[in-house]
């Protein structure tokens, strides 16, 4: 059975930085596509940014430019660079990822920015 843990929430005053980090474990042949996404109360779950097995990236407007998403394929892991954080940027934050032709998603990891 696969398993994806997040792990580097936390709470980051505005302007500040976080990284969060998913670790993909259990039965492995294959990692595809890796993304990050992100809930806010009251929001529909969006996509923050995606990572392709070859390291071809894809952000969120409202991300792109602070936010960088990384993998490390020896790892199995997807991380999550976050600068200049902005109190809008609070949320649980989702590690995906298609493992073995299967989407899988991670529990989640709060990100609580203050003003």
């Amino acid at each position: 059975q696969v398993q994806l843990v997040e792990s580097g929430g936390g709470l980051v005053q505005a302007g500040g930085s976080l990284r969060v980090s998913c670790a993909a474990s259990g039965r492995i042949f294959s990692i595809d596509d890796m993304a990050w996404y992100r809930q806010a109360p009251g929001k529909q779950r969006e996509m923050v940014a995606t990572i392709t097995s070859g390291g071809s990236t894809n952000y969120a407007d409202s991300v792109g430019g602070r936010f960088t998403i990384s993998r490390d394929n020896a790892k199995n892991m997807v991380y999550l660079q976050m600068n200049s954080l902005k109190p809008e940027d609070t949320a649980v934050y989702y590690c995906y990822a298609v493992v073995n032709f299967i989407q899988y998603w991670g529990q989640g990891t709060q990100v609580t920015v203050s003003s």
